[in-house]
């Protein structure tokens, strides 16, 4: 009776009926197609944009002059800058740092750079307002350009590898996806900084760096759940599937992304101006990434006729086993 049970349950196995899921079940494929289309045409704005009009590149690339300057008193951000204008400095940007009295003043190379310190200190002088430079940085332009070109070198050495962790993980079907993603959250990132004029400089270059690190993770942990589920459904199309795999684990990328965004929210408000725009590029890539974890890395998969047969693990006729029966010549013979 028991055989008779067990085989009707292997049976049963392999005759499976098509796969009913009891949850609600959310159609994010559905919109596969349409949102494609979008993106392109994002990172068509995006790439123009770059290539036309380029980046607001900050003093860190282009080279320049920082200084810190404390007051012993508050003071206005345009008293500063119209005193070092006064004094023949091109182009300030006076930012506070914490306090109304520390204050960040940047500019472009000047030709009074040879005692940078000195000029600004007495440029800075106001009215009943000591002035003390606490420190002063200059940039030369070849340092610059040469910080420039390592960025482009680390993002680059970064997206290819990896493609190669997540084609030794998973398939080259879901590599491939993850690093058209990873590029998809960088252009449109990067992108609304050039459509917009924002200033971009190495803080912003760590956000990029940090959104390509998280929306791997988010990516894998999709994928991850969709071999499972490949593995463990029958009866039901890739779409069904994939589809089942993204509303399952779309509670945790919610929850994951609310999270980062209330830390980058309270550092784009009460962080000060030195995390301004490395919070505001965190956001951008947080709501990129999560979209792009959804409809670029699995649509690309599925659109590469992803099947139950890419994640099943063949046995080569070299490791199988062989069945060997013992007979023990001292048992008794069966008549």
């Amino acid at each position: 009776m028991a055989n008779n049970t067990q085989s009707n349950i292997a049976s049963n196995v392999e005759t499976q009926q098509p796969y009913q899921h009891d949850e609600y079940v959310i159609g994010f494929m559905r919109l596969r197609k349409p949102l494609a289309v979008f993106s392109f045409i994002l990172i068509l704005i995006s790439l123009g944009s770059i290539f036309h009009k380029g980046l607001n590149l900050g003093l860190d690339f282009t080279g320049g002059i920082s200084a810190e300057i404390n007051y012993a008193q508050s003071v206005k951000q345009d008293d500063v800058q119209t005193a070092l204008v006064k004094a023949g400095f091109k182009d300030p940007v006076v930012q506070y740092l914490g306090t109304q009295r520390d204050l960040l003043v940047r500019m472009p190379a000047q030709t009074k750079s040879t005692d940078a310190a000195a000029y600004i200190l007495k440029a800075a002088q106001l009215p009943n307002n000591k002035a003390t430079v606490q420190k002063v940085d200059v940039v030369g332009s070849q340092v610059g350009n040469d910080l420039y070109l390592r960025s482009l070198g680390a993002i680059g050495l970064a997206l290819a590898l990896m493609m190669i962790y997540v084609a030794i993980r998973f398939q080259f079907k879901f590599a491939v996806g993850a690093v058209i993603s990873l590029l998809h959250v960088t252009i449109l990132t990067v992108g609304a900084f050039s459509v917009f004029n924002w200033p971009f400089d190495l803080t912003v270059l760590a956000a990029v760096l940090a959104l390509i690190g998280y929306s791997l993770n988010d990516t894998i942990v999709v994928f991850d759940r969709i071999r499972e589920n490949f593995r463990k459904i029958r009866g039901a199309s890739a779409t069904e599937i994939i589809d089942i795999s993204l509303t399952e684990t779309f509670r945790r990328t919610v929850m994951t992304v609310a999270t980062v965004a209330l830390v980058a929210c309270a550092m784009l408000f009460l962080g000060g101006d030195g995390l301004y725009w490395f919070s505001a590029a965190l956001l951008i890539g947080l709501f990129v990434g999560t979209y792009s974890s959804i409809y670029i890395a699995t649509g690309y998969a599925l659109f590469m006729n992803l099947s139950r047969q890419d994640f099943i693990v063949v046995v080569k006729p070299e490791f199988e086993e062989d069945t060997v029966v013992f007979n023990d010549p001292k048992a008794p013979k069966k008549r």
